[in-house]
């Protein structure tokens, strides 16, 4: 990050101009991290000084950092100024266990110099570990809303203490069915406290959420989706749906995609992805909801040490990959949301290196890439070099007639009444007008 100082020079700004303490500093030059990146910047001071704040970022901008390193820097002076037993004083709310537990090690690795103490609770594990760990007294509790409510109802833990509230990727927490959770999880907080509440993408029903419980927040946006398109490569297949798997194995055949993360947009269309990948020799993982923790944690471990260079994922289970240096990301499916396109390809493109991100669009979803396309103010480029390539019935640019639309509706309907009038015979019996295929084989039984 470069600013201009006071006598005009260009000069690179490093963390320790944002004021951060010597022992963060320290843990900090061990994850070789000396210049902030946009988010960080313009986050740490504001939070540093007690603001709330609504962040607007793509993934890999370091917003973890953002809200970790002015978190554990408050809690170590508040600690210092008063000597008391540890309580939960920070709650940090995540969608997934995946980005639960990615928060939980920051945590850890930015406070290692520190006396603070970091736990971490999520579901689809016993819970008789992590009550334990709570029972030895917390400060900092990263948490998915299911597995906290549980233990809140079961008396485990209270969050009456709760100082600083972070709400992080709070639209997928939405896309997720959260929304209730969160709120009642807001209530239990007290209302004096700093609150920071980080999305990828801000539709209505975010801002709304983001009003109900922020107070004069400090709007921040970095990384506009402009920029995160400019620096990665797009390309689309146009193929029939059926041949979208032969398709992929010819492309992962090329050792050029290093590391790939195919996204799919059902749990079982990413088993049936990896099945056939590992038919055709291709060794790949899927990770979702359906899988294990010690399932999940397994293939994201194997995919980071580039031991299985195939990663296939669903949208949700996604969040909370962190994996640098991704080569490729590939949608074996359109999304049905454009703002979920651009989170999807931004994973190729993370701190500013640019990536490659390749779409595979049959006839049924010519719609959604079109939408994409809107989205995005641009056309992507379309690939023709392979055999599977099709050409797609253009339904770009016909726009749909109301009038038509409106003599068809009518036309069905008018329809839908002749096939199922009835009229009464003089014994007052009602007998229908037109038959179906199986009247005979009824009225013959009857």
């Amino acid at each position: 990050m470069y600013i201009l100082n006071y006598k005009g020079e260009i000069k690179l700004m490093t963390f320790k101009e944002l004021n951060i303490i010597e022992p963060i500093l320290k843990a900090l030059e061990t994850k070789e991290y000396l210049v902030p990146t946009p988010i960080q910047f313009e986050s740490i001071p504001v939070l540093l000084q007690g603001k709330d704040i609504l962040g607007s970022a793509q993934t890999g901008t370091g917003k973890t950092a953002a809200f970790a390193i002015p978190i554990l820097q408050n809690l170590l002076a508040e600690k210092q100024r008063e000597q008391s037993r540890r309580t939960i004083k920070a709650l940090v709310l995540a969608p997934t266990r995946e980005l639960a537990i990615q928060i939980y090690d920051n945590f850890r690795e930015y406070g290692k110099n520190l006396n603070i103490r970091t736990s971490v609770i999520y579901g689809g594990v016993p819970q008789s570990k992590q009550v334990k760990i709570l029972n030895q007294g917390v400060d900092i509790l990263v948490a998915t809303p299911g597995r906290l409510l549980d233990l809140i109802q079961q008396g485990k833990l209270t969050l009456s203490n709760v100082s600083y509230l972070v709400l992080d990727e709070a639209d997928r927490m939405l896309d997720m069915g959260f929304v209730r959770d969160v709120k009642k999880i807001v209530a239990m907080v007290k209302k004096e406290r700093q609150t920071m509440f980080f999305s990828a993408t801000m539709p209505k029903t975010i801002m709304s959420l983001a009003n109900e419980i922020l107070h004069n927040p400090v709007r921040i946006q970095v990384s506009p989706e402009e920029e995160t398109i400019d620096i990665i490569k797009q390309s689309v297949y146009f193929v029939d749906k059926k041949k979208k798997v032969k398709l992929l194995v010819s492309l992962l055949k090329n050792r050029d995609l290093k590391s790939v993360l195919v996204f799919s947009r059902t749990k079982h269309g990413a088993n049936k992805i990896v099945h056939q990948l590992e038919e055709s020799g291709i060794r790949a993982n899927a990770i979702h909801g359906n899988k294990s923790q010690s399932a999940r944690q397994k293939a994201l471990a194997l995919f980071k040490a580039k031991k299985v260079r195939v990663l296939v994922a669903t949208d949700i289970a996604a969040r909370g990959i962190d994996v640098d240096e991704l080569s490729h990301v590939i949608n074996f499916d359109l999304p049905e949301v454009p703002e979920t396109y651009i989170h999807r390809i931004g994973r190729t493109g993370r701190a500013g290196l640019g990536g490659v991100a390749i779409s595979f669009c049959s006839q049924d979803q010519a719609d959604l890439l079109r939408d994409i396309q809107k989205h995005i103010k641009m056309k992507i480029d379309v690939e023709k070099n392979s055999v599977y390539s099709i050409e797609l019935v253009n339904t770009f640019n016909k726009p749909k007639s109301q009038n038509s639309s409106k003599s068809n509706k009518s036309s069905n309907y008018s329809k839908q009444k002749k096939s199922y009038s009835r009229k009464r015979s003089k014994s007052n019996k009602v007998k229908p007008k037109n038959f179906s295929k199986y009247d005979n084989k009824n009225q013959s039984k009857s």
